[in-house]
């Protein structure tokens, strides 16, 4: 079973590093990673595309688009889950793909939290803190997110997963590029496929628009239930955002009540 962990997660690696230099990217070196042969047509099945118009959870025509056909999980039964994101954690600590990223990083950081939850937050990029101590959310936003989490929706913070679309600290806490949000993204949903959440509350317009391949604003994306390979996914602001703008915080109360009816948290 490890070796077909290792095998699927090399196997998507490898797809996603042709698709970059296909489409012309050139700003990154390859890692010393060793890609294993694809996986047979039994360990990963491709499901063919859907001629119908996506939908949110509500059944629904869903206005960003997003809805994506589940692929199978990789090969990590659920005991072997920590093993897994260890896995790809060691990956990540390795990549070069980006040279400005890594150049600025202390470390990189992967996630942190429950890898059998049912809930995952998912943020833009580590900051100042997060580089520092390797876990993401761990400075103000991430006090706010944890009160969130806790004081908000009554759950505590080590049973969701939280983890970013890029694992390295951007320059001066500028946004992820585009180019290097792909180029962590294989990273991003392989970490999706081993914790198998059924529900995924994206933490800004970054972490939306990157997760569900969408060009749209967050204030466009709030309120609707989107699908991301059959994980029903709210969209609202990221903690930082309000903490510069406390008066958004009534609306990301708003988009958590809309997540805890979808969880059956709230009535």
């Amino acid at each position: 079973m490890e070796k077909l962990s290792k095998t699927s997660l090399n196997y998507y690696l490898s797809e996603y590093l042709e698709d970059l230099k296909r489409a012309g990217v050139k700003d990154f070196r390859r890692t010393p990673l060793r890609f294993a042969a694809p996986p047979s047509p039994t360990d990963v099945e491709r499901p063919a595309a859907s001629a119908e118009s996506p939908k949110s959870a509500s059944g629904k025509p869903s206005e960003s688009g997003a809805t994506q056909s589940r692929k199978p999980a990789p090969s990590a039964s659920d005991d072997e889950r920590e093993r897994a994101l260890a896995q790809i954690a060691a990956q990540v600590a390795c990549c070069s793909l980006c040279p400005e990223l890594v150049a600025n990083r202390t470390q990189t950081v992967f996630g942190t939290g429950n890898p059998y939850a049912e809930l995952c937050f998912i943020g833009e990029g580590p900051g100042a803190e997060e580089d520092a101590r390797g876990v993401p959310f761990v400075g103000r936003s991430g006090q706010l997110l944890t009160d969130m989490i806790e004081k908000g929706m009554k759950i505590k913070r080590a049973d969701v997963f939280i983890c970013n679309v890029v694992r390295c600290r951007p320059p001066q806490n500028r946004n992820p590029e585009r180019s290097e949000a792909d180029a962590c993204r294989p990273f991003l949903d392989a970490t999706l496929d081993v914790v198998r959440p059924k529900y995924i509350c994206c933490l800004g317009s970054i972490a939306a628009t990157n997760l569900l391949r969408v060009d749209a604003p967050i204030g466009k994306l709030r309120g609707i239930v989107h699908d991301y390979k059959g994980s029903k996914v709210v969209c609202t602001y990221h903690p930082a955002y309000l903490l510069r703008n406390p008066a958004a915080k009534k609306q990301a109360w708003e988009d958590l009540q809309l997540l805890m009816r979808e969880m059956g948290l709230f009535k």
